[in-house]
């Protein structure tokens, strides 16, 4: 892998969110809120025709940028296993909050969700040519979680391993 480029989507985007670690025995189990912020790593093994692995603009992370406030801007999260998740649903019901359902609502969960939603958009947007290496999801300036692209991961363990056996002969 030859190139890599980095958007960072801060918290000062204004992707506010409420939701709850549900399994937690802590304060966590509660309501509370968090201005998400998001940082991914995109990789390439070749610039397009701008000299870019991805376009920040509307042809490339534009797409990922509505989608993030689609999920993540005044919402509420919810975690499909979420027992209370009836109850989630009927604030939406009743017009007091725009819940979205989602696998995990832990920071690993949501780097993980994330990933996977980029990694789509990315794929199309480039036709193949690029992908998504990592997310990161800030919960605040001292929690974050990475998820990696498990191919990116190895990718790099090839490479490691060759410069390895090369470095033998």
């Amino acid at each position: 892998m030859a190139y890599r480029s980095i958007k960072t989507y801060g918290p000062e985007r204004g992707l506010t969110c409420a939701y709850r670690q549900w399994a937690a025995s802590s304060h966590c189990a509660l309501l509370h809120g968090y201005s998400l912020g998001f940082t991914f790593t995109f990789a390439a093994e070749r610039l397009d025709a701008r000299g870019w692995v991805v376009d920040f603009g509307a042809g490339g992370f534009g797409k990922i940028r509505t989608w993030l406030h689609e999920m993540f801007d005044h919402t509420l999260l919810v975690a499909t296993d979420d027992p209370a998740r009836v109850e989630f649903q009927r604030l939406a019901d009743l017009g007091l909050a725009q819940v979205r359902l989602t696998p995990s609502v832990s920071c690993e969960g949501l780097a993980a969700f994330v990933f996977d939603h980029a990694q789509q958009i990315i794929e199309v947007a480039t036709q193949g040519r690029c992908w998504v290496e990592s997310v990161t999801c800030h919960e605040h300036g001292a929690n974050s979680a990475v998820f990696e692209n498990p191919r990116a991961v190895a990718r790099k363990v090839s490479a490691e391993v060759m410069t390895e056996i090369i470095g033998r002969l």
